[in-house]
């Protein structure tokens, strides 16, 4: 039966989240320059300024209007942007303007439909991965229970590896429909990285679906807002720790992250499979980049960090174990749990960061070797740990 609340409600989280994803792709543009400037004792982007002109000079009849209120409204609202600019916040937006204006061009022997396929493969699978993740508990809205979840799915992980997958294929497609052997190189490589780490990558996370007990996301954090022994919170990091290393690293294997950066390899292949593309293509290979950190950061959060559960936190307010308890109103409940599930995220996100200008890039040989003789023992074993336990609990 058709809802309009529930069909506005619907448009209203596709729409968030989608600004969300879209606004979190530059600033964290702007966080690695950032925080790659901290590492090395620079002092980073600091001179992209937006400031308000105080003078009108075209738009005809507005023209007079225009320069009455401009001298009153641009000096105070360029006080409040130029410390943004100081801080180099506007560099995303002059990315994007130098992208869209760019030179868009296909170099001779490229495949015209697949070399123009690859980027839309690169960056909307991490939209459609985003569908699944839950970013609040339920809320109450006109006595509907309106879920903080684009899409509630049986088979929450399935979806997530499922499409989460297609996104290698834009590097392979991309590599080869370039016509450029060091693209092909970069696409091969990728290829080569995605088959070494995909298995581990889903094996790690069969112990969690195990100790929880279904794959649905939204389950699992309601099941992680429990306490073990009485006072210890029951997230997913404290009954899978190796599950979470595993899955966190093959995490950055996936996503091409330096240590495991060899599809790109600027120091050996120029860019690996993107080392055609130019303007808006190559500004969409580098947003989904920066989209799927912050997709994986989601991921970390919901399965091993108790998602938007905060310990002792419950639709009340706070009740500790030791008999205190903080009475908070439901409205203050909700916008706490959604904002410790976003702080989660950012989190993440910095410590990808701080990995990237942290760690040296693998060789390709250790970087197999890796995958296959450690990843891939270490995620059976951790599967046949935790049955064993779990076998041993029941008995």
């Amino acid at each position: 039966m058709f809802d309009p609340v529930i069909l506005i409600a619907d448009i209203l989280k596709v729409s968030i989240i989608f600004f969300i994803l879209l606004n979190a792709g530059g600033l964290l543009t702007w966080v690695e320059r950032k925080q790659a400037a901290v590492i090395q004792h620079r002092i980073g982007a600091n001179r992209a300024l937006l400031l308000l002109s105080t003078k009108v000079e075209r738009f005809g009849a507005l023209n007079g209007p225009l320069n009455l209120i401009l001298p009153i409204l641009a000096p105070p609202i360029n006080f409040l942007l130029r410390p943004l600019g100081k801080l180099g916040l506007f560099h995303a937006l002059a990315d994007g303007g130098k992208m869209l204006f760019k030179e868009d061009f296909m170099p001779t022997g490229a495949h015209p439909f697949l070399f123009q396929l690859a980027p839309f493969l690169a960056v909307v699978p991490a939209f459609m991965v985003a569908c699944v993740i839950p970013f609040g508990p339920d809320i109450e809205v006109m006595g509907r229970t309106i879920p903080l979840q684009i899409a509630s799915l049986d088979m929450g992980i399935l979806f997530f590896f499922a499409f989460g997958g297609i996104a290698v294929y834009s590097a392979a497609i991309g590599g080869w429909a370039s016509g450029n052997k060091f693209a092909l190189l970069g696409s091969i490589r990728a290829s080569a990285q995605m088959i070494s780490y995909e298995v581990a990558y889903g094996l790690a996370i069969v112990g969690t679906m195990m100790v929880f007990g279904t794959v649905r996301l939204d389950e699992m954090v309601v099941q992680q807002g429990e306490l073990l022994f009485g006072f210890l919170p029951a997230w997913g990091v404290v009954m899978q720790p190796l599950g979470f290393l595993l899955f966190y690293t093959a995490l950055l294997a996936e996503g091409k992250r330096v240590p495991f950066d060899l599809p790109e390899g600027e120091s050996e292949i120029v860019a690996g499979y993107f080392t055609e593309y130019s303007g808006m293509k190559f500004g969409t290979f580098f947003m989904a980049e920066f989209i799927e950190v912050f997709i994986g950061a989601a991921m970390i959060s919901v399965l091993f960090f108790g998602g938007w559960q905060v310990p002792y936190l419950y639709e009340t307010g706070f009740v500790f174990p030791w008999g205190g308890t903080f009475n908070m109103p439901t409205f203050m409940v909700v916008v706490t749990q959604v904002g410790a599930m976003f702080a989660k995220i950012l989190f993440f996100c910095w410590l990808n960061v701080q990995i990237r200008w942290t760690l040296l890039r693998f060789r390709f040989d250790q970087l197999i070797r890796l995958g296959w003789k450690f990843m891939l023992p270490a995620a059976l074993a951790n599967i046949f740990i935790t049955g064993l336990v779990m076998v041993l609990m029941d008995s």
